[in-house]
């Protein structure tokens, strides 16, 4: 017996030094550990005092099937209250579309204004006010007419939703969730960094479900709601954010739903696909869940993730693929979801190019995620394991 033991611990110690190795080939940087944002958004106590037709609202935490049964109620839709609680109103899941919209834009002004002031403040370094302009930039951009943000939280290293499309009209909707090193200030990118980015990708995704279904109404969701990784260091090995994530993303979906939008795919990219997996044991709110660029999704078999269609892709270029699938100590993500006995279906990524080349124009990925997203399984092309039941 303790021949045995001894020899687990070797291929334990084996399987750290391996997936130290590898990481430190493979493109990974240290990265600082990052503390997530947990806590309801600043003014939710003078939220929770208010009323609105002598009726206190519902909690920041409530459940989004009861805000939006609140909501309903209102006779002036909640109006006064994203007035004068924008922040609290414009991340509130189970609240109407159009109404975070609104809340969402009046957060990003008021966000603005305090950066253009801090900007000015002549006892703060240099850095600090080079900083807060770039950021009064950015929301200023953000808040522009016509952009829909579903979620705004300036805390930390920023948190945003963003949709593409009409939620409340849409046949179809599908939810992008990033990977490591995305915050709100990287939502969006530009040139061949486009399409790596939370925004970029929403776009080529509606882009190619427009053009494979022109009579399907379609909404695809960027949601950079959690906080993940900076860097591809020691939080990326671990399931610490994942796991402060995955709540967060199941109220999302949940909120979706009680809205009257519920997804009905989720892609979940790189390090998202952790805090996907750890959601799908908690809400039934979408019908298929698509992991790609993923390290592991925290099970061992596709029947652990409940009862969404797993779909897996991953481009042969992809240095994730030489990451060790361990799970030691709280190091690494659980088994490799595109092996056989997994039991997900792998779909063809031809085309694909690295890390983040998924959902660029042209590739066989995205017109395979496209057809997962509008529900045509039969259009689907797999490498193996594709049951289009």
């Amino acid at each position: 017996m303790e021949r045995r033991a001894a020899g687990k611990r070797r291929r334990r110690g084996a399987a750290l030094l391996a997936a130290v190795a590898v990481l430190g080939t493979a493109g990974w940087a240290a990265g600082a550990e990052e503390q997530p944002v947990t806590a309801p958004p600043p003014g939710s106590a003078a939220w929770r005092a208010d009323t609105a037709d002598g009726k206190h609202p519902p909690s920041p935490g409530a459940e989004p099937a009861d805000v939006a049964a609140y909501f309903a109620r209102l006779r002036d839709g909640g109006a006064r209250l994203v007035h004068r609680h924008p922040l609290v109103a414009g991340n509130l899941d189970g609240a109407p579309p159009r109404l975070r919209y609104r809340a969402n834009r009046m957060a990003l002004r008021a966000e603005r204004a305090r950066q253009h002031a801090r900007a000015k403040e002549n006892d703060r370094a240099p850095t600090e006010r080079t900083k807060a302009r770039e950021r009064a930039a950015h929301y200023g951009r953000l808040g522009t007419a016509g952009r829909q943000i579903l979620a705004f939280d300036p805390r930390g290293r920023g948190q945003v939703a963003e949709v593409l499309g009409d939620l409340g009209r849409a046949d179809r909707v599908a939810v992008l969730v990033p990977g490591a090193d995305t915050d709100l200030a990287r939502l969006e990118g530009h040139g061949a960094d486009r399409y790596a980015r939370p925004l970029g990708a929403a776009e080529a995704l509606r882009a190619e479900m427009r053009r494979a279904a022109p009579g399907v109404r379609t909404a695809v969701v960027a949601w950079v709601g959690y906080t993940t990784p900076s860097g591809l260091g020691p939080d990326a090995a671990t399931g610490r954010l994942a796991e402060a994530g995955a709540p967060r993303l199941t109220r999302f979906l949940d909120g979706l739903a009680a809205a009257g939008a519920p997804a009905d795919a989720v892609f979940c990219h790189s390090y998202g696909s952790v805090v996907c997996g750890l959601a799908a044991h908690g809400t039934d709110a979408f019908r298929d869940l698509v992991v790609y660029g993923s390290p592991g999704v925290r099970a061992d078999t596709a029947g652990e993730l409940g009862s969404a269609r797993l779909w897996v892709a991953r481009s042969r270029g992809d240095w994730i693929g030489r990451v060790p699938h361990v799970d030691v100590g709280g190091l690494g993500h659980g088994a490799d979801p595109t092996d056989r006995g997994f039991g997900a279906r792998v779909v063809d990524t031809s085309g694909a190019e690295g890390h983040a080349g998924y959902l660029v124009p042209g590739t066989a990925s995205l017109r395979n995620f496209a057809s997962i997203a509008l529900g045509r399984y039969t259009d689907v092309t797999c490498e193996s394991g594709c049951r289009h039941g």
